[in-house]
């Protein structure tokens, strides 16, 4: 016992060790690229309110007079000590850029966590039902479901959700069926803007707010792990060791749950693991159909602007994501499959 665990322990920093480069790279490479976008003081230039020596001044500061790999040094050193600099934007000048982020992060966080682990909850049963009972009316209606899903783009699930949920909040309204304050359950804006009255209301309108864009989320990720848990349950399920365990005379259910599930979900934790920090970058469509304050409203900002202080604090909180993602996921391996932790 003690050996296993010495092992797992050394298997996760061996991986936390690799994963710290590969996040110092990946800042590097995001910095230069964001400084390839153009001058941030671009804007600025072109207001005769503003002085060269301002100018000047301004742009010593933020290091656009040094070359890349010193700015970006620099720039590591003052990330690293919590200083993530200051939005240059006309309108956000001058503002800190970490509150700003880290509460766009919250927001994005919270709706893409729900929506993945109920993806993912409900994926992987039904494609461990599809796959145990091939070829029933249960797998045709799993695949044709997944298929349905595929093919739809998430903006376009999301709007007809959205529509959906305006019709029926004026069927409900004309029912006289709404909360305490006269809104509807179902609501199609994102909480900041909830007004409620007591801690019920709140509950039920936070509920009612994230509904939607969980929903529409969660849809195309459990097309991706109820298929993918299918394939792998299949393939695990015609191993030698289940049939092995079938030959022994074991119930069905222990060589399903016991043999057969455990190795069947490697494949889906990846998928997992990789789908987390495309989803959570990618929320941007949601959180416009739904008018969500969070990581991708942010980063549109950001880009119109050429804010780079603000898409540099953006890339390195999604890039620090996939990592943790990916680390869960090494963890879970190891945990799944004590020879993953060995090699």
């Amino acid at each position: 016992m003690r050996s296993s665990s010495l092992n797992l322990v050394i298997y996760i920093l061996r991986r936390l060790a690799i994963s710290i480069p590969v996040l110092l790279v990946g800042t590097f490479l995001s910095f230069a690229m964001v400084a390839a976008t153009g001058d941030p003081l671009g804007e600025l230039r072109h207001n005769p309110n503003i002085s060269k020596e301002a100018l000047d001044s301004l742009s010593h500061k933020l290091g656009l007079d040094q070359g890349i790999v010193p700015r970006y040094f620099t720039w590591l050193g003052h990330f690293l000590s919590g200083d993530w600099g200051t939005s240059i934007a006309q309108g956000n000048a001058l503002q800190p850029v970490a509150p700003k982020v880290m509460a766009a992060f919250g927001v994005t966080f919270k709706l893409v966590v729900g929506a993945e682990i109920l993806a993912l909850v409900i994926g992987i049963i039904v494609g461990v039902l599809a796959a145990v009972k091939q070829y029933s009316i249960v797998d045709y209606l799993a695949t044709t479901l997944a298929f349905l899903l595929f093919s739809m783009p998430i903006f376009c699930v999301a709007i007809v959700l959205k529509s959906y949920a305006i019709e029926i909040n004026g069927w409900v309204r004309d029912l006289g069926l709404t909360d305490i304050l006269g809104n509807p359950w179902l609501r199609t804006t994102s909480p900041e803007q909830l007004k409620t009255d007591g801690v019920g209301d709140f509950i039920a309108s936070t509920i009612g707010a994230y509904l939607l864009p969980t929903l529409s989320i969660m849809a195309i990720s459990f097309a991706a792990y109820s298929r993918f848990q299918r394939a792998s349950m299949l393939e695990v399920m015609g191993s030698d060791y289940v049939r092995t365990a079938r030959a022994k005379g074991l119930a069905n259910g222990r060589v399903i749950f016991r043999h057969a599930f455990r190795n069947a979900l490697i494949p889906v934790t990846t998928l997992f693991s990789v789908n987390f920090g495309s989803v959570l970058a990618g929320a941007i469509i949601t959180e416009t159909v739904f008018n969500w304050h969070g990581m991708g409203t942010l980063l549109v900002e950001a880009v119109n602007k050429n804010d780079t202080q603000v898409m540099m604090g953006w890339l390195v909180v999604i890039a620090t994501s996939v990592i943790v993602a990916n680390l869960i996921a090494d963890l879970v391996y190891g945990i799944l499959d004590p020879r993953i932790r060995v090699g």
